[in-house]
């Protein structure tokens, strides 16, 4: 019956628990003082079992209160021109699609689904699942509504997301310290979905890297890898090239904190219920003055609420399909 019990990452290990006593800082955290410290400020609650449709990460604050990555998380690090909070959602080399759940309370991050099957991307030669760590900057939004001017599309519904580049493999639920060095407009089905390109401050290469021209000079190629990723990932479920604006030219860090601003105004719209939401989940503990705001006692009888299914298995047929190892992720 260990399926139906929540599943908790602790110090690397899995271990069936209660879910409020064993959330653990992450690995590599550090409970010590300073700016850059950011997984000290989080922790991470796993339930259900990976690979299966329950499975959902929860974040808590450093007090062991349930918050949401995608509202309660500040955007900026202090006042820090170019740093920025960025939450991992898919590990470098890695093939299941995760992703903050949007439409859930407090958005947790979960696997997505497609026609009742979990997602993975397919390997695209000659890489490895997703080549960078992938994740989003919290309280940012793409208006779905809202056209943009330099794409004359509209936004795709979802956090911003981010390529971070360093040269350590982070872990799903990390918050990481990122600088912005540029951006890349994907259109996907007819919708803007931008791509920051950034990199983790604590990267030992990360000074030499301050905009997209860095990129350029000091990974030769990671660049050109990234825009053919993008143009063929989805070939293999039988999609066609995506396609992109600028003829796929990569913006520098000027452009990307301009849309990085613009997705900020937004979301803080979506928070302050100043526009259609649709179906997505403002619940939120940190935003006082959001209609949205809930007390903490409020949030965690929310997450306590959710039930857990039995696992239905680990989706094998659909990662086999794409030659997909379940020990890869």
């Amino acid at each position: 019956m260990r399926a139906l019990l929540p599943l908790l990452r602790t110090s690397g290990a899995w271990r069936v628990g209660a879910p409020a006593a064993a959330a653990r800082l992450p690995r590599g955290a550090s409970a010590g003082p300073g700016p850059r410290r950011a997984m000290a400020l989080y922790r991470t609650e796993e339930r259900g079992q990976p690979h299966s449709p329950g499975y959902r990460v929860f974040f808590k604050n450093v007090a062991g209160h349930y918050i949401s990555p995608f509202h309660d998380i500040p955007l900026k690090v202090d006042s820090e021109e170019n740093l920025f909070n960025m939450v991992v959602e898919v590990p470098r080399w890695t093939n299941a699609k995760m992703e903050i759940a949007t439409e859930e309370p407090l958005n947790p991050i979960k696997q997505d689904e497609k026609d009742g099957k979990l997602r993975y991307v397919a390997n695209i030669f000659p890489h490895k699942g997703y080549i960078w760590n992938y994740g989003a900057l919290p309280q940012t939004w793409e208006d779905p509504h809202r056209r943009d001017r330099s794409t004359d599309c509209c936004g795709d519904n979802d956090p911003i997301d981010v390529c971070e580049i360093g040269s350590k493999v982070l872990s799903r639920g990390d918050v990481v310290h990122v600088k912005i060095l540029g951006i890349l407009a994907l259109i996907d089905q007819g919708e803007t979905d931008w791509k920051l390109i950034a990199i983790n401050v604590n990267d030992p290469e990360a000074s030499k890297f301050n905009d997209i021209e860095d990129v350029k000079k000091y990974k030769p190629g990671y660049l050109e890898a990234t825009l053919n990723w993008f143009r063929f990932y989805k070939i293999p479920e039988g999609k066609p090239e995506n396609q992109f604006a600028f003829n796929g030219e990569f913006k520098n860090k000027a452009f990307a904190l301009e849309v990085i601003k613009s997705t900020h105004e937004c979301w803080r719209a979506l928070l302050m219920e100043k526009c259609d939401g649709g179906a997505i989940n403002c619940t939120n503990v940190q935003i006082c003055d959001s209609p949205f705001h809930c007390s903490q006692e409020e949030a965690r009888s929310l997450i306590e609420s959710v039930s857990f299914s039995p696992s239905k298995g680990s989706n094998e047929e659909g990662m086999i399909k794409y030659g997909i190892s379940l020990a890869s992720d």
